[in-house]
């Protein structure tokens, strides 16, 4: 058996129960850790929190050499983790369909995502939300500008009435997260006077949320990591009302019907 367990947001208290109860009966435990991290903790502390041994993968250890955590799936319960959710932003379907072609069988066990999270925080309405998009370091993606792939998906978006989750480049092997300033600077190149929100430290007990336009956020300073950033499509009344109250957005500024 090889059950996918979502950590949650930000330490070893944000899995669910089900997540926790299952890791603990587990025979063996994984986790991958470069897709994004729970900033609030650390390995050694999970594995004290819930008494398991964790053996930490790196990409071609899940994404190109997955046959350990296979092999044990085959004899034995496995659970592999990440944070978020397993099978949201960070997805591993490409393992689950391999444990599925050895005739393993799977499990999912969901977690709080930044997506859910980044809704509720702002008060737009979670339905409203169309594709998102990860805007990465300048030097990944080695092209002048913002990628086709981001511009493409807010424009998309935008147009069709939606918002907008923008999720900022992680290099978590390096310790380098890209913060919402850095963020909505390389954005403001684009879209200087578009409205967006900064989403930070969604789950931990002092979240910010702030919201503005792209050319004054790059001048902010949101804290610690993780940072996201939420570009509003048309809002409805009681959104427009939420901005106002919990990010300080001008109503002025928001497209509404």
């Amino acid at each position: 058996m090889l059950t996918f367990v979502g950590l949650g947001l930000y330490d070893e208290t944000s899995i669910t129960v089900e997540g926790r109860d299952v890791l603990c009966e587990a025979d063996r435990v994984f986790a991958e850790f470069y897709t994004s991290e729970l900033i609030g903790t650390t390995v050694e502390a999970l594995e004290a929190h819930h008494d398991v041994e964790i053996e930490v993968r790196d990409r071609t250890g899940v994404e190109v050499d997955p046959d350990p955590i296979l092999d044990a799936a085959e004899t034995s319960d496995v659970v592999f983790l990440t944070a978020g959710d397993t099978m949201i932003s960070t997805t591993h379907a490409d393992l689950r369909l391999r444990a599925r072609a050895r005739g393993i069988e799977t499990h999912i066990v969901h977690g709080i995502t930044a997506q859910t999270a980044a809704s509720g925080l702002t008060g737009l309405q979670n339905y409203r939300f169309g594709p998102s998009t990860t805007l990465p370091f300048p030097r990944a993606h080695g092209a002048d500008g913002l990628p086709a792939s981001v511009t493409n998906t807010i424009d998309d978006n935008r147009d069709r009435g939606l918002h907008t989750v923008v999720y900022l480049d992680i290099k978590a092997e390096e310790g380098e997260y890209m913060s919402a300033d850095v963020g909505a600077d390389l954005l403001a190149a684009a879209y200087p006077d578009l409205v967006a929100v900064v989403v930070a430290r969604a789950g931990s007990p002092d979240p910010l949320v702030r919201g503005g336009r792209l050319d004054a956020l790059a001048n902010g300073s949101y804290g610690d990591p993780l940072h996201l950033l939420v570009v509003p499509g048309t809002c409805h009344l009681l959104e427009a009302e939420a901005l106002e109250s919990f990010a300080d957005v001008d109503p002025e500024h928001l497209d509404v019907a």
